[in-house]
């Protein structure tokens, strides 16, 4: 599996390559105060505004570091009415990718009621510790609504205007 690497403070995280559409550099974004703090803001990406979810705000309650490696990664999302949209996931030092076997994921144990559905499995590798971020569940249901419902007047905003 090609997975796309990054950095929330100092742990590294992984997402799946196959879910994203393409990366991008910080743009200027629009804050929408009535939006959780996790939502850096929004902005027009091909035809449709999109919401930004910044990752380490998500994940360590902090927000992204203004690096010069901090990016905005495109990604499919399917919500549980299976329709696809596109969101933005800001996160810090987006600079390299790696390619693992299924086989070297590793259960991480987090699995408890208070551990997030989408901190994933483990993988070991020379860069320590890696955990993979399961994008289908990075959304509650209350939260997918709130973000996404109506946005996209059924469009597919992943294909060129």
């Amino acid at each position: 599996m090609l997975m796309l690497l990054f950095y929330v403070g100092k742990n590294l995280y992984a997402l799946d390559t196959s879910q994203v559409v393409e990366v991008i550099p910080r743009v200027l974004l629009r804050k929408t105060h009535q939006m959780p703090d996790y939502v850096a803001g929004m902005f027009q990406y091909r035809s449709a505004i999109v919401p930004v979810i910044d990752l380490c705000h998500l994940i360590q309650g902090q927000p992204s570091c203004s690096y010069l490696s901090t990016r905005i990664i495109m990604v499919n999302y399917f919500g549980k009415d299976n329709a696809k949209r596109c969101i933005g996931l800001m996160a810090e030092r987006v600079t390299e990718t790696l390619n693992k076997p299924d086989s070297d994921l590793i259960d991480a144990g987090t699995q408890l009621n208070e551990a997030p559905a989408y901190l994933g499995e483990m993988i070991m590798d020379d860069k320590g510790m890696i955990q993979r971020i399961r994008l289908e569940y990075l959304l509650s249901d209350s939260q997918h609504q709130y973000l996404l419902a109506g946005k996209n007047n059924g469009r597919d905003n992943t294909s060129p205007n």
